[in-house]
């Protein structure tokens, strides 16, 4: 017996709230290629946008009040789908592997390949590095900051057990992240053909065992 909320809805229709949700991710899925393709300028029209949604550009307008809130939305939105797509490969690491550099093997990997799968979220980062170069901090580092701290607990649990030096981890950690948002922006523009995900093994040897035989040099 359908509930008088299913009835005015349709039994089986999810609820205002998941259809407002599902709305606004196709609106974001829509910016992102338009905002990809155009950049944040005239050239990137809202009723494009709506057109490939299949909306009115009003409704658009509901979800985000102004062409330049939904652009931020949109870089937001990729920024997320990176960490989900990092967070879901180091979840699904087998347990029998107990290898302590897994995590960080596998987000490297996860990392890389979500630029290799996703690279209209580079042309988002472009765009919105030259379209508001007054914000406070660029979107991927407000998630960064955000998000880091996970990681800060994992490499002091590294230096901890021995695994790795004892470096301060926030110098540590500066120069993974460095090392990989460099790579995507330099596979990007140079046009390298070999994908990011392929030089996984090249950059985890790397920074797993350096380059000298024996660590004979200081600074």
């Amino acid at each position: 017996m359908a509930t008088s909320d299913e009835a005015k809805r349709g039994v089986g229709r999810p609820p205002d709230a998941e259809l407002r949700e599902n709305r606004k991710r196709q609106i974001l899925e829509a910016a992102t290629r338009v905002f990809a393709k155009h950049g944040f300028g005239s050239a990137a029209d809202v009723q494009e946008i709506a057109d490939l949604v299949g909306i009115g550009k009003g409704t658009v307008y509901r979800y985000f009040p102004s062409k330049e809130e939904l652009f931020l939305a949109t870089v937001d939105h990729g920024i997320r789908r990176l960490k989900a797509s990092v967070d879901e490969a180091v979840a699904a690491i087998d347990p029998a592997d107990t290898s302590p550099l897994a995590p960080m093997a596998v987000g490297v990997r996860a990392y890389l390949r979500f630029f290799d799968e996703n690279p209209e979220v580079t042309e988002l980062l472009i765009h919105e590095r030259a379209h508001f170069r007054d914000r406070a901090q660029p979107t991927y580092y407000v998630h960064r900051e955000a998000n880091i701290k996970p990681w800060q607990d994992l490499f002091r649990h590294l230096i901890e057990t021995g695994v790795i030096r004892n470096v301060p981890v926030e110098r540590t950690l500066d120069y993974v992240s460095d090392m990989l948002y460099g790579s995507m922006f330099t596979n990007y523009f140079s046009g390298r053909k070999t994908r990011l995900s392929d030089q996984s093994a090249t950059i985890l040897d790397l920074l797993f065992n350096g380059l000298l035989v024996e660590r004979n040099w200081d600074q």
